[in-house]
């Protein structure tokens, strides 16, 4: 599946109504550092990428893990966690996903 904006936004109406404020917010903390690097990644000349590669994968496993962590903690507490379904367990639909949520928040900011 490939995420989409409106995905990615109803993704983020879901979770945030979410009673782990704390695992919550690692999620987005995750989320903007992992958009973060890859856009350095994609501005980057070859050798650049190759310096910045190892940071860009544990940046996207920690991504990855909160997504889950959240998850978790939310079906612990019966909430609704259809979005992680629909986002899926491919690493570039989540990643994916991060650069949305990045996006969302900066709009929100505005």
């Amino acid at each position: 599946m490939e995420v989409q904006w409106s995905t990615a936004l109803n993704i983020y109406k879901q979770i945030s109504g979410t009673k782990h404020i704390e695992v919550f917010n690692d999620l987005i903390y995750s989320a903007v550092e992992y958009a973060h690097i890859r856009t350095d990644w994609y501005l980057s000349d070859k050798e650049r990428r190759i310096e910045i590669n190892e940071r860009r994968t544990a940046a996207h496993n920690t991504l990855i893990d909160s997504c889950n962590i959240l998850s978790r903690e939310m079906a612990k507490n019966g909430e609704n966690i259809s979005w992680r379904d629909t986002l899926g367990e491919e690493r570039v639909d989540i990643g994916d996903f991060a650069c949305y949520l990045h996006s969302i928040l900066g709009v929100k900011a505005g």
